[in-house]
């Protein structure tokens, strides 16, 4: 990491492709982690600019940090938060070191690039030109920047949300991840706002069967009830279910496109046809399936530690993830609706989200991205994957993943995030700074 001053990063807010870069810089794969340095710099440059800040640990090396920057007390308190651990690189061929911050042909390379330390980067020089700048806030603005989201936010956001809740009361909206960038419909650009997100319900499966010595003929047993139930659930879908959010993000989108498409769009809301449309759609039904479906992935198997032994017992663990407002339960009905009662299931974690969104500032986001691209049509957006968002919405605090990015048409966001040469446009990341920049001081 090159050492700079930090009065020389005092007015890095008017660029932040250069925070981005030293961003990236700090390794804070995780595990472990090691997101101190990474978090200190950022206080660092918060305080020279003037900023009070609390530094919140559950361990020194996984610190969290809250800054607020006081507006006019006429709206309520807005929450920008984002994380700023990454995944591993391990394993993966990169054009570029993932850890340098290049910029070169008119990206951002990086791990962390859109996943998230864009968006921190985004929100971290909206934040400092608002007090820079004296822009008027109609109330107060809180940026937190979190620890350990890809493993799970206990040492994060679950943290503070659990012992630190009063630095968020009166908090009714945040923006966070993922959302604001481009998806394109032909030729339609759409800009996906996250309004909900799937829930984890991660499971644990055990088959059972005669177990012996290697050098016996065991047929039908425990590993052959693996293979049953992999190929099971790799046959058969759970069922369709409609949810309010994604119904919203369909109707939104349908009501943009033209015919046949729109027609053909909406038929994802009739469950007797929803699947059958999904196959017509090709890769693009393969984005909207986890937002019609509970999904489930084996993730782990667990068996024989010995070649020579034949496991009379093996445990598989299970990725599921629930539509909003659905229980374990009804995850563990529809999965025994296809792997039978043989296989036993159980639930071993289950973060539960909102069952439906408060769409209260969605209107006000909607303005800011028609403003900024009037060509483009903001959309409600469902995502499948999980964020910190459903730790704060125990505070009743409704997260928007609005971290907006113009993409080129051929770009492909989801498969770039953990992948090898993460990268996020130049022009995205001024893009982003100036929209939220605007939401600041349009929240009311």
């Amino acid at each position: 990491m090159p050492k700079q001053s930090v009065n020389t990063l005092a007015s890095i807010y008017k660029g932040p492709v250069e925070l981005l870069q030293r961003l990236i810089q700090f390794d804070t794969t995780n595990p472990p982690g090691n997101e101190a340095a990474c978090i200190g710099f950022i206080n660092n440059l918060l305080t020279d600019a003037g900023f009070e800040t609390k530094v919140l640990a559950r361990t020194p090396e996984r610190p969290n940090l809250v800054a607020r920057l006081h507006g006019q007390g006429e709206a309520p308190p807005l929450l920008l938060y984002g994380h700023v651990d990454v995944v591993t690189t391990a394993s993966q061929i990169w054009q570029y070191p993932p850890f340098e911050g290049r910029v070169a042909d008119g990206f951002v390379w990086g791990r962390g690039a859109l996943d998230m330390k864009g968006g921190i980067a985004m929100m971290t020089a909206a934040f400092l030109r608002a007090k820079a700048e004296n822009l008027h806030l109609p109330g107060d603005v809180v940026l937190t920047i979190v620890s350990d989201e890809e493993a799970g936010g206990d040492y994060g956001a679950k943290y503070l949300v659990e012992n630190h809740a009063d630095l968020f009361q009166g908090i009714r909206y945040a923006i966070g991840e993922f959302g604001g960038f481009t998806f394109y419909v032909g030729k339609q650009r759409f800009y996906p706002v996250m309004i909900s997100e799937k829930q984890i319900c991660w499971m644990k499966a055990i088959v059972r069967g005669q177990g012996g010595h290697g050098a016996m003929s065991v047929h039908g047993e425990a590993m052959a009830k693996l293979a049953r139930m992999i190929q099971q659930l790799d046959r058969h879908h759970l069922p369709v279910h409609i949810t309010p959010a994604t119904r919203l993000m369909v109707g939104k989108m349908a009501s943009a496109l033209p015919m046949p498409t729109s027609l053909v769009l909406r038929q994802l809301l009739n469950p007797m046809l929803t699947d059958r449309v999904l196959n017509a759609l090709g890769a693009k039904g393969q984005v909207f399936f986890p937002l019609l479906h509970n999904t489930v992935n084996v993730t782990v198997v667990r068996a024989s530690d010995k070649v020579n032994v034949i496991p009379s017992e093996i445990t598989v663990e299970l990725d599921g993830r629930l539509l909003p407002g659905f229980k374990p339960d009804d995850m563990l009905t529809e999965l025994h609706q296809i792997v039978g009662s043989e296989v036993e299931l159980e639930v071993v974690r289950y973060d539960p989200g909102p069952s439906e969104p408060n769409m209260g500032l969605f209107g006000t986001l909607a303005d800011v991205l028609r403003e900024s691209d009037p060509e483009g049509t903001p959309t409600p957006y469902l995502m499948a994957a999980i964020t910190d968002a459903r730790f704060f919405s125990r505070l009743g605090i409704q997260t928007y993943g609005f971290l907006p990015m113009v993409l080129p048409a051929d770009f492909n966001f989801i498969q770039t995030i953990h992948a090898a040469n993460e990268r996020i446009p130049v022009e995205a990341l001024d893009f982003g700074t100036n929209a939220i920049c605007k939401l600041l001081q349009r929240f009311t």
